[in-house]
């Protein structure tokens, strides 16, 4: 899976429709949404987000690789009521993945890394294992290094100021399996592609991703998400209480807490997986990267095709993976490229449809939030709208 209780099938397609525009419509023509298409758009936006008890949500979209749309709802927090706005900053948990896949991609471009050499000829603090491990498999999720297993680990709170410190986590435990065997969905694989970053590019991640991604990109708000550091127009972070879940709390929480409730998401510093979770960024500028990728500002066509292609396993087996970004198959002809994200405090979703050039992001600040009704709604109204 492309995240944890996200799901990366968040969208019904409308592949049909929007390649019926790419047939007639002008491509040079400026998209623009109509009175009406917003109108409705905010509409379907706000029902899903009162259906889920979303907090605060913000999205923007960009149709024939142009920004079209970009608006937030509901608050960012709670106990200040404070309103969330297209500037807002939440986690992008896993969305960091397909960010880090391309600053890798940038270096295997220059010559720098080779997606099939063992991943120690650029990061020395990972040990050798029984089997060779490379970039290829940790992009792909196939080199067989584990996932969250310990209670707790997912929401951790010990501060690591490094990659290399995080990699303690998990660098001595044994492979789960032979590289390239078997799909197994590993945020600490990425952890390691971090560090190779940094020993291919002699930079450290954050400097390297700001300088040769996001800056590029244009993505002004994206930053390292420090539990210490003040970060303009950070969202609160919050989680829906299951009765599940407060069957497992204590009596002591039991006799005040109440299922359906929002409350304070669980304190957790993602700085023990910064490449693969540790990010804030803003819906914007989220809609930019998938929008810079589709247009290739970042990796050659070449390169982001390769990203975007299934990679399987060595005995054939599908994985609804590429290298860095989830792949389904297309429909009509066209693709959809997507990645989820799900963790403390947020849950968001970034889809990018190339042939179209429709590239949008959704970002809350609720863990676990549902987003397959509100990602099909935005689908279905653009759809609608844009063919009139």
């Amino acid at each position: 899976m492309v995240a944890v209780r996200n799901g990366r099938h968040a969208v019904v397609a409308v592949a049909g429709i929007l390649l019926w525009l790419v047939a007639v419509a002008p491509a040079a023509q400026r998209p623009v949404l109509s009175d009406a298409a917003v109108q409705e758009l905010d509409s379907v936006i706000r029902a899903a987000q009162a259906e889920a008890k979303i907090p605060g949500l913000s999205v923007a979209v960009a149709f024939r690789d142009q920004p079209v749309y970009s608006k937030a709802f509901g608050m960012a927090d709670l106990e200040h009521r404070i309103s969330a706005t297209p500037a807002t900053a939440f986690r992008t948990a896993s969305i960091a993945k397909p960010l880090t896949a391309t600053a890798v991609m940038q270096l295997v471009e220059q010559g720098r890394i080779d997606l099939d050499a063992p991943i120690q000829r650029y990061c020395a603090a990972f040990p050798e294992k029984p089997w060779p491990v490379t970039a290829r498999q940790l992009l792909s999720h196939q080199a067989g290094i584990r996932h969250y297993q310990k209670p707790g680990e997912s929401t951790g709170t010990q501060h690591y100021f490094t990659i290399q410190d995080s990699l303690a986590l998990f660098k001595n435990d044994p492979l789960l399996h032979e590289p390239g065997t078997k799909y197994l969905y590993s945020t600490y694989g990425y952890s390691v592609l971090g560090c190779a970053i940094e020993g291919a590019s002699g930079q450290v991640y954050e400097t390297y991703m700001r300088d040769h991604v996001f800056a590029p990109a244009g993505m002004t708000r994206t930053r390292l998400d420090r539990i210490y550091e003040i970060v303009p127009d950070r969202s609160r972070g919050y989680q829906l209480l299951t009765a599940e879940v407060l069957k497992q709390l204590p009596p002591q929480v039991q006799s005040f807490a109440r299922a359906g409730e929002i409350y304070h998401a669980s304190l957790h510093d993602t700085s023990m997986k910064v490449p693969g979770g540790g990010l804030v960024s803003t819906a914007e500028d989220l809609m930019r990267f998938g929008v810079v990728t589709n247009t290739h500002g970042l990796l050659k066509r070449d390169t982001v095709e390769l990203m975007w292609t299934e990679v399987k396993t060595r005995p054939g087996e599908a994985t609804g993976y590429g290298l860095g970004w989830g792949v389904t198959p297309a429909q009509d002809g066209i693709r959809r490229l997507t990645h989820s994200g799900n963790q403390a405090g947020a849950a968001s979703v970034l889809h990018v449809l190339p042939e179209v050039g429709l590239s949008y992001a959704i970002m809350t600040n609720l863990e676990d939030a549902v987003l397959g009704p509100v990602s099909r709604g935005i689908a279905q109204t653009l759809g609608k709208h844009l063919m009139r």
